[in-house]
């Protein structure tokens, strides 16, 4: 090697040396020298060697050139030192190897952004001065590409490059660590290595590699189930098809009947599953479930599962359930009556039900001859009362099977009353009935009138009866055990016997009418024959009508103003008679500053008077008789003469009147008048009106007994 060789070889090395801790360029220029030392006696000796060549042999000259021992071994100790300096130079850059540390993936959701750390570290490294990082992708072990490199002056993203929009690369604030960023993520970029060089002038290089993994979720799996029933005779048939749509890696589908997993088993069970890969680079998994079902099988409930990565995990979703229709042949039969629930009467309408465990499109039902699993029949009679029998039949399997169930019709028969319709009975005298109905269930009786309860049981038993007693029985039958189950009969009881007038209690009313209208209310049967007169043989008319007990009787009555008037009410028939009176007076009281009083026998009532007015007070047999009332009208008379004349002519009665009333009050209390002993004295103030007395008194005994003013007894002649 020529020393210009030499020199050419090392100058680059010192231009390097400048950059480089002292202790090393120490040792660089060492080097340097020695082989500078080494090249220049290399020089020497092959200049000498070419000289010797050109002398004659054996001469002086030549003699003198050869190579003495000391060249020799300058040569020979120049190569232990050259040894030992090589052997401290591969020392020292064995300790200085730059170390890097990355992970071994790094994962990412499609279109996420995924973060590459890249550490390095060395013994001597201080900072970034004469550093060098590169980044490069290694795709399929083939493909290897610089996408960024970086040193003390500046960095550089390497353009048309899949990554040339995608990437920065940033320093975390650490020393000795760089992050390499990319965006938007994409399936191409899944398996891919990216490596990280780093380069340290005076410490050394180091290397790292972290691949990428890239995900997508799939979308939520469906479930389609066949349509059709699927027989047990039939082979291995589709059960349902799942389907899952744009997953990455490949998602994975598996089958679950009751949640447990179904696998293929030969002539059992069959999973076809198909995989399509996208244009995008998303896959889709498609799978077919195919099986031999059974009778179980009606009951179960089928789903798929997909399972999928994710950044650091697994995850799974889940179908929907389904059900699978399955035809099955019968092995049993079942017949009963869906309604009434119960005991049946007669008139309900029974509904039969005929059903079997078998599921079959060839199952062919008849109850009772009639086509169908169901049976209807209205308004049904004891004569229903049976056995009914449904067949079964499955053509397809080759199954026929029959049952049956009893059915009894309860009834009950039409009350029977004895005696029976309409029945007359004689008054105060008893009466004795029957009811009963024929029933297949036990029963219970009870008696209403009016729709009270008189009589529980089957007997009616009526004493001493009335009028009151007449009127309409229901007879009621039912049957306790049912409900709604009855019948119902009505017997008629008409009470016959001699007339008795209703009202025979006194009331009062009052009228200013000049006629009055008096009721007579007769309960009899037969119907009684009812007048009205007075004492003076005088025939009043009358209006007569029906009632429910009887007979009513209406009369209009002139009341007689200057006299007594005695009208009396006769009812009559085969049977016998009754009879009431009333008795009418009108009298006319003075009115005084005191209160006035009049006594009135047990049987009539007089009513006080405190006004001047005239008025008709009627003791009446009915306490709702009607009663006109006629007020005489002095002020109209009044304006007929002078208002001169008729004012003092009023004062004057007025005071007539007062003494009048005093005195009368006076003897009244010296007992002078009125009989006080012994009687009970009724009082009533009333308004100043004249009244009219009405006395009513039975005429059950000959002769009439009315009392006067002064409490003595008058027969009827004498009023």
């Amino acid at each position: 090697m020529s020393l210009s060789e030499c020199l050419r070889a090392f100058i680059p090395f010192l231009l390097q040396c400048s950059c480089l801790p002292p202790s090393l360029c120490i040792i660089c220029l060492l080097t340097l020298l020695l082989s500078l030392s080494l090249s220049l006696s290399a020089v020497c000796t092959e200049a000498v060697l070419q000289v010797r060549s050109r002398l004659p042999l054996n001469t002086p000259q030549h003699t003198h050139l050869c190579l003495r021992p000391t060249t020799m071994a300058v040569r020979d100790a120049a190569s232990p030192l050259l040894l030992g300096l090589l052997c401290l130079l591969h020392t020292w850059g064995a300790r200085a190897t730059v170390e890097v540390n990355m992970e071994d993936k790094v994962e990412a959701v499609l279109g996420d952004t995924a973060r590459i750390t890249c550490m390095f570290k060395s013994q001597d490294f201080g900072g970034s001065g004469g550093m060098t990082i590169k980044w490069y992708y290694v795709k399929n072990s083939k493909e290897i590409k610089q996408i960024y490199s970086q040193d003390s002056l500046q960095s550089t993203v390497e353009k048309n490059t899949p990554y040339s929009e995608r990437i920065t690369v940033d320093t975390t604030g650490t020393v000795g660590e760089v992050v390499l960023t990319i965006r938007d993520v994409q399936l191409s970029d899944d398996e891919v290595a990216f490596n990280c060089y780093v380069k340290i002038i005076g410490e050394g290089t180091g290397e790292g590699t972290t691949k990428l993994k890239v995900f997508k979720t799939p979308e939520d799996p469906t479930i389609q189930g066949v349509e059709q029933g699927i027989s047990v005779s039939d082979e291995m048939a589709k059960i349902a098809s799942c389907e899952v749509e744009n997953g990455y890696p490949k998602p994975k589908i598996t089958w679950y009947r009751d949640k447990m997993p179904l696998h293929n088993i030969p002539d059992v069970v069959k999973v076809d599953h198909r995989v399509t890969s996208k244009s995008s680079g998303l896959y889709s998994v498609n799978s077919d479930l195919n099986m031999k079902v059974e009778k179980k099988d009606k009951d179960a409930v089928f789903y798929c599962e997909v399972t999928f990565l994710v950044p650091g995990a697994e995850k799974m979703l889940e179908t929907n359930s389904i059900n699978i229709t399955v035809f099955y042949p019968p092995t049993t039969v079942n017949l009963w009556v869906e309604s009434p629930k119960g005991k049946i009467k007669e008139g309900d309408t029974v509904e039969f039900l005929c059903a079997s465990d078998g599921n079959s499109e060839s199952q062919f039902f008849m109850i009772d001859n009639n086509e169908g699993p169901r049976l209807k029949m209205e308004n049904v009679t004891r004569h229903n009362s049976r056995v009914y029998v449904c067949v079964v039949e499955d053509f397809e399997n080759s199954v026929k099977l029959l049952t049956n169930t009893s059915v009894f019709v309860n009834y009950l028969d039409e009350v029977v009353i004895e005696p029976t319709g309409s029945v007359l009975v004689d008054w105060k005298n008893e009466f004795l009935a029957t009811c009963n109905a024929l029933s297949s269930l036990r029963t219970k009786t009870t008696w209403f009138k009016n729709g009270k309860e008189v009589e529980k049981g089957h007997h009616l038993s009526l004493k001493a009866v009335t009028y009151d007693t007449a009127g309409t029985y229901d007879c009621v039958v039912t049957v306790p055990e049912i409900q709604g189950m009855q019948a119902n009969a009505s017997l008629q009881v008409t009470v016959q016997g001699p007339p008795e007038i209703i009202e025979k209690h006194l009331s009062e009313a009052e009228t200013n009418e000049r006629e009055l209208e008096l009721t007579c209310h007769v309960r009899s049967y037969p119907t009684p024959n009812i007048t009205w007169g007075t004492t003076n043989g005088k025939i009043i008319s009358s209006s007569n009508h029906m009632t429910n007990v009887g007979a009513k009787s209406v009369a209009k009555v002139q009341v007689n103003i200057t006299s007594n008037t005695n009208v009396f009410c006769n009812a009559s028939n085969k049977f016998g008679k009754d009879s009431v009176t009333y008795v009418i007076k009108f009298t006319k009281h003075t009115t005084t500053p005191a209160t006035t009083t009049t006594t009135i026998s047990p049987t009539t009532i007089t009513a006080a008077n405190t006004t001047n007015n005239t008025s008709t007070s009627i003791n009446a047999a009915k306490p709702k008789s009607k009663a006109k009332a006629e007020t005489p009208k002095p002020q109209e008379k009044a304006q007929k003469g002078s208002y001169g004349v008729v004012i003092p002519v009023i004062i004057i009665c007025i005071l007539l009147l007062a003494i009048l009333g005093s005195v009368l009050y006076f003897l009244y209390k010296k007992g002078k008048i009125c009989n006080r002993s012994g009687k009970k004295d009724f009082t009533k103030e009333k308004s100043s009106k004249d009244k009219i007395v009405v006395e009513m008194k039975s005429d059950n005994t000959e002769e009439a007994i009315l009392l006067g003013v002064n409490g003595e007894k008058q027969l009827p002649n004498d009023q």
